[in-house]
C-alpha cells in the first residue's frame, strides 16, 4: 500500500516500511508522529485531502545536514566579500501504517 503525504510544503511517495528525511517536526526519539494531510492513499485521489486517512510513523531521528557554503561576491569592491554557512535541520521518519 502507497500514499502521498504532504509535509513541510513537500510531497512525499511513502510505503510501509519506508524512512523518509523530512523537515523538522517536533517531538523525540521513538515519539509517534501522524501525517493526515494524505494526498492519494491506496489509489484513492483526495480533493484535495483523502478524508479519513492517515500515515502513522515514528520519529528515529533528529539532526542536521551537512554544511553548505555561501559565498557572496561583487566584482571591483575588495568590501563585499561575505562568506556564511547553513545547515538545514531534518526529522528521520519511518513510516509504520496507512490507514
Amino acid at each position: 500500500m502507497k500514499a502521498v503525504i504532504e509535509t513541510g510544503g513537500k510531497q512525499y511517495l511513502v510505503g510501509v516500511g519506508d524512512v523518509i528525511y523530512v523537515e523538522k517536526l517536533e517531538g523525540n526519539d521513538n515519539d509517534k508522529v501522524v501525517f493526515d494531510k494524505v494526498l492519494m492513499a491506496n489509489g484513492v485521489v483526495g480533493n484535495p485531502y483523502v478524508k479519513g486517512a492517515k500515515v502513522e510513523g515514528v520519529i528515529v531521528k533528529q539532526g542536521k545536514s551537512k554544511k553548505i557554503k555561501i559565498f557572496t561576491y561583487t566584482p571591483n569592491k575588495r568590501s563585499t566579500r561575505k562568506t556564511q554557512g547553513h545547515r538545514q535541520p531534518y526529522t528521520k521518519v519511518e513510516i509504520k501504517t496507512i490507514k
